[in-house]
């Protein structure tokens, strides 16, 4: 009977991850296609564009 239960407790952790991975995967997909969406609307210069915000991370120094 313990056996049994080991079994259907192992084969829900198995499931469990299978599903987790999965969706992990999916959520990984979607955030790339997020991060190339915005890589491509901003583009990689950065210079002329700025909107007066100044530096993106932190104060500039100068």
């Amino acid at each position: 009977m313990i056996l049994w239960i080991l079994l259907f407790l192992l084969i829900l952790v198995v499931f469990g991850f299978g599903f987790t991975m999965q969706t992990l995967w999916w959520v990984a997909a979607v955030l790339l296609i997020v991060w190339i969406f915005g890589f491509a609307r901003r583009g990689r210069g950065g210079g002329g564009r700025s909107r007066g915000r100044g530096r993106r991370y932190g104060r500039s120094r100068g």
